[in-house]
C-alpha cells in the first residue's frame, strides 16, 4: 500500500505546514499545560492541519546510528552496587533506556539493563568497566539492536 512507504528528505523540501505540525508535537511534549489550540495558534496553523498530519511526520533521528544493548547482570544485593553500575554507565556517555530489577534472592539481585550505545562505541568497553566493579557477578548480554534489527543472544 502506497500510504505505507516512507522517504528521507532535507527540510528544505518539507511543506512548512510539516515543519509547524512538528513544533507544535515538540511544545505539547515539553509542556503538559499547553494545549493543542494554544500551540497551533503560536505556530500559526489550524488545529485541523495539525490533527490531519501529527502521524505522518516524525523528525529524523541522528542517534539511531547508535545500537540498544540489553545486558543480564547479578550483583550483591548491598546499598550502592546499582549505583556505581549506573555511575560508570553514566561516565562512559552511554544513555540507560530501561531498568529492572528482580527481588534479591540470598543476597543476589538480577537487574535487567536496556542501553542506548553511541554508534561508535564498543560495546566491550563498556561490559569491562562493569564487571571490573566490585559486586558484579555476572554480566551477559541479552540481546543487541542495530537500527530495526534485533538479535537475541
Amino acid at each position: 500500500m502506497d500510504d505505507e512507504k516512507y522517504y528521507l528528505i532535507r527540510k528544505r523540501a518539507v511543506p512548512d505546514v510539516l515543519l509547524k505540525v512538528l513544533e507544535v508535537r515538540r511544545m505539547l511534549e515539553a509542556d503538559q499545560m499547553i494545549s493543542v489550540n494554544e500551540a497551533t495558534e503560536q505556530v500559526g496553523i489550524s488545529r485541523s492541519s495539525f490533527y490531519k498530519y501529527k502521524d505522518d511526520i516524525v523528525p529524523f533521528n541522528e542517534k539511531a546510528n547508535g545500537k540498544i544493548v540489553t545486558f543480564l547482570l547479578n550483583m550483591d544485593d548491598t546499598p550502592g552496587c546499582l549505583s556505581k553500575v549506573l555511575l560508570k554507565i553514566a561516565q562512559l556517555q552511554v544513555n540507560v533506556l530501561t531498568i529492572h530489577q528482580s527481588i534479591p534472592v540470598n543476597g543476589i539481585a538480577t537487574v535487567t539493563l536496556s542501553l542506548e550505545i553511541p554508534g561508535n562505541f564498543r560495546v566491550e568497553l563498556l561490559e569491562e568497566s562493569i564487571r571490573s566493579l566490585s559486586g558484579i557477578y555476572k554480566m551477559q548480554i541479552m540481546a543487541m539492536e542495530y537500527g530495526a534489527a534485533t538479535h537475541a543472544m
